[in-house]
């Protein structure tokens, strides 16, 4: 029996265990794509490449698997540059079927080195030229994407692709079957003991959970930790809710960090950091913890982190089993901990600012507030990036319902991660957060949303500009005409698109909307009219002149 090589190529995907691929056909992809949804596998068509690759990007970090796109070449692929880098730096597992242009002609309008874009962005690029070897390339970029954590582009020229072969290939045995399974690695016991000995010096103490904690299962282990030495917990900003509903938990560490965070934190004089990557943004450039020792924990500690020392003291090995054998090896500690503490933290607000009130917009602070209190705690949350992102990052939600990728600091990408979710998680109702200009940017995914009939909620903080810029502008008294465009009715779109859309001026609405959302199901948008002067705290601690708000610091006395 002869297939074409693409069909091969489609068989080699679903060898791999591909279930969901995200997609905008072409030329040099559309074959590879039809025999690949023919297999069965669930395909997403969206609307920009760009999407694509970004949706993918959300569906692995939601599933545990590797994240799969299709785009075909030349300006296909120059599309998906700002995406690509973005999973690259959240260590997301991808493999990207590109197509290139056909080997065998002259000439071709969308020929292009494609290689160096891809490079450029930190990701891996495969040609796949040599038909017999095609199908263990694929293979291996699987393992690649796996065990490097980081995407992995194939380019396969699409003459090649229409190749008739005399007989289905031999597949090789696929990436599950070959990558190693070691056992979690335990700590040194030198190393423990040398690490305990200095936590037992310390009297302030913070337990900070990154992904690595997640992804070990050492949450539980950290809390028994931050018990035992009477500390703090906190976790960074991709791993947010990790310690969900610990009376003890600050929340975020990093630029993101509440105003009670942020006072206690000064006074820290250790910060336990647990499979946590101590980026500039986590340290707060190193004015987060300005008293603390650091110890880092993780299999793969480093001495320097985007420029900067970032560890006074490091223990090699396995999250959970670290934590877990420190906890051993440490009598009680009074720590830092009381019951007047724990009533602080309970009642704190996350931005302790004011601000005054203007008619006929709404505080962003109490749009999140409400939505808050009156979501449903199993609803999936995607927190999109720009100004409004720091709002919605205080959410009361668990981690393993809260998903935060921004490690690239784009905005646009949020439609994208929700409509990943909503694959990963097909009987789950999303709610994406986000702000105007980002949703605006890929507003026509709104169509793909409602032809593939997925379950997302978007709310919308409208200030009618880009709002991380106008309050930069502000604050260095230059002109803003440049980051307004205007209150875009993106509810009325959004009806446009055949899916729900309300524009929303009060907040006592709520309740009754959501009762209509529940009873109906599908996709809508809630655009939120929101005030362009209540201004993060992010954005205040770097441009102080360009918001009227009046700081409120907190009085610690009689808390620690």
């Amino acid at each position: 029996m002869t297939q074409h090589l693409f069909e091969t190529l489609a068989d080699s995907f679903v060898a791999e265990g591909v279930e969901a691929c995200f997609a905008l056909m072409g030329d040099a992809n559309m074959n590879w794509a039809t025999a690949l949804a023919d297999r069965g596998v669930r395909m997403v068509y969206v609307r920009h490449e760009h999407c694509a690759v970004a949706a993918a990007t959300a569906y692995a970090r939601k599933s545990g698997k590797v994240g799969v796109a299709t785009v075909t070449c030349g300006p296909g692929l120059t599309q998906v540059l700002t995406a690509l880098p973005a999973a690259v730096r959240a260590g997301i597992p991808l493999v990207v079927f590109a197509g290139e242009s056909p080997l065998g002609a002259a000439w071709y309008n969308q020929e292009l080195e494609q290689a160096p874009f891809i490079t450029a962005t930190g990701a891996t690029y495969r040609r796949l030229h040599h038909i017999p070897h095609m199908t263990t390339e694929i293979r291996d970029a699987f393992v690649a994407a796996i065990e490097q954590r980081r995407p992995v582009v194939l380019g396969v020229p699409m003459d090649l692709q229409n190749t008739l072969q005399d007989s289905p290939a031999i597949l090789p045995p696929n990436a599950a079957s070959i990558l190693p399974q070691p056992a979690p690695t335990p700590p040194n016991p030198a190393d423990l003991a040398a690490v305990a000995d200095r936590i037992r010096r310390a009297r302030r103490i913070v337990v900070m959970g990154g992904l690595g904690a997640a992804v070990s299962g050492a949450a539980e282990a950290c809390r028994a930790l931050a018990l035992q030495t009477g500390a703090l917990l906190a976790t960074t900003l991709p791993a947010r809710g990790l310690f969900h509903g610990d009376p003890f938990s600050l929340g975020i560490a990093g630029g993101f960090s509440s105003t009670l965070a942020r006072a206690l934190f000064a006074d820290a004089d250790l910060v336990i950091a647990v499979g946590c990557r101590l980026t500039q943004h986590t340290l707060d450039k190193g004015k987060l913890f300005p008293k603390a020792g650091i110890l880092q924990i993780d299999t793969a500690p480093r001495a320097v982190s985007q420029g900067a020392v970032s560890a006074d003291l490091h223990l090699r090995g396995d999250a959970k089993l670290s934590v877990e054998a420190l906890c051993d090896m440490l009598a009680p500690q009074s720590g830092w901990r009381s019951p007047r503490l724990a009533d602080a933290i309970a009642q704190a607000i996350p931005d302790t600012a004011d601000f005054a009130a203007e008619p006929e917009v709404l505080d962003p602070r109490d749009v999140v507030a409400a939505l808050d209190a009156l979501l449903p705690q199993d609803w999936q949350m995607v927190n999109s990036s720009g100004h409004c992102s720091f709002f919605f990052a205080h959410m009361n939600r668990p981690f393993a319902r809260f998903l935060t990728i921004r490690e690239f600091g784009a905005i646009g990408n949020g439609i994208s991660y929700a409509m990943g979710v909503a694959a990963a998680r097909p009987g789950d109702t999303v709610v994406l957060f986000d702000g105007d200009g980002s949703l605006l940017m890929h507003i026509q995914e709104l169509e793909t949303i409602r032809r593939h009939g997925l379950n997302i909620l978007i709310c919308v903080l409208n200030d009618g500009a880009y709002g991380s810029e106008i309050h930069k502008l502000r604050d260095e008294g230059l002109s803003v005409a440049g980051a307004v465009f205007g209150r875009t009715d993106l509810a009325a779109i959004a009806r446009g698109f055949g899916i729900g859309g309300q524009r929303i001026n009060d907040l006592a609405t709520l309740p009754t909307l959501l009762a209509g959302f529940r009873e109906t199901g599908g996709a809508a948008v809630w655009d939120f009219q929101i005030s362009d002067r209540v201004v993060s705290p992010v954005i205040r601690r770097a441009h102080p002149h360009g918001h009227r708000g009046t700081e409120r610091p907190v009085n610690l006395d009689g808390l620690i």
